[in-house]
């Protein structure tokens, strides 16, 4: 029972590490100055990974995500603010490299996209239940005299 116990606490721990994100900055890339590197680490937060989509530079271990890293960093060191460091990327990479788009521009469009189709379709659904509710209801016609022979003849034949 102890050693179940044992294992069963080691495989917690171990699920529980892997759950926690995996930084890719490679000791190399580390900048000397920690208040640098702390802003390199938040901007590289930001920033997509253009080979693996839905990451980070920061967790990306690809070859792309580390050159941009290094791009980051570089910048920094000349200089450049957070925001400055930033729109170099994005002027090189295009706006697809921020994890967070901005809402500007064009971009509103696809920000007010989502709610603004739930409203529409709201729009659309409550109109037709109402024209509906509205509408006279259908009601079947009773049989001509000449129906109501043929059927009378077709089930006396049965």
């Amino acid at each position: 029972m102890r050693g179940r116990l044992r294992s069963s606490a080691l495989a917690g721990v171990l699920a529980a590490l892997m759950a926690l994100p995996a930084f890719a900055v490679q000791p190399d890339e580390v900048l000397d100055d920690p208040a640098l590197e702390a802003r390199a680490r938040q901007i590289s937060e930001g920033l997509r990974c253009l080979v693996c989509r839905n990451e980070s530079i920061d967790e990306s271990n690809a070859s792309l995500a580390r050159d941009l890293r290094l791009l980051v960093r570089e910048r920094l060191v000349e200089g450049d603010t957070n925001e400055e460091a930033v729109a170099y990327i994005v002027e090189r990479y295009g706006e697809y490299v921020l994890l967070n788009p901005q809402a500007d521009g064009w971009n509103w469009l696809l920000w007010a996209a989502g709610p603004l189709m739930l409203l529409t379709a709201a729009g659309l659904g409550a109109g037709y239940l109402r024209g509906r509710s509205k509408a006279a209801p259908q009601t079947e016609a009773a049989l001509s005299p000449e129906e109501e022979k043929r059927l009378k003849d077709l089930l006396d034949d049965v």
